[in-house]
């Protein structure tokens, strides 16, 4: 099913999937989500399933150090930058 099928409200459809995961792994998930302010497990899980989608030239280090950088950004133990220090004077 793709994200154009409809239900005939507009709405794509959705299909519900299981998947098993240990406890542990689970934990981490219901963690991560909330810690960064999802609505629900789903919701991020659909996320997470999106980005590895839409960029399958994504390694599993690159993810890594994407997260790494993330967890470093707010905890507080990485220089913030803003936009404009970012791009400069354009």
């Amino acid at each position: 099913m793709s994200e154009t099928d409809t239900n005939g409200g507009g709405e794509p459809e959705t299909t519900s999937i299981n998947v098993r995961l240990t406890e542990t792994f689970l934990d981490d998930i219901d963690a991560t989500w909330r810690e960064l302010g999802y609505n629900s497990r789903s919701e991020f899980v659909r996320e997470a399933l999106r980005d590895a989608v839409r960029h399958p030239d994504l390694t599993r280090e690159s993810w890594k150090e994407i997260a790494a950088v993330e967890h470093a950004r707010r905890t507080g133990e990485s220089e913030t930058f803003s936009r404009e220090d970012v791009l400069g004077d354009e």
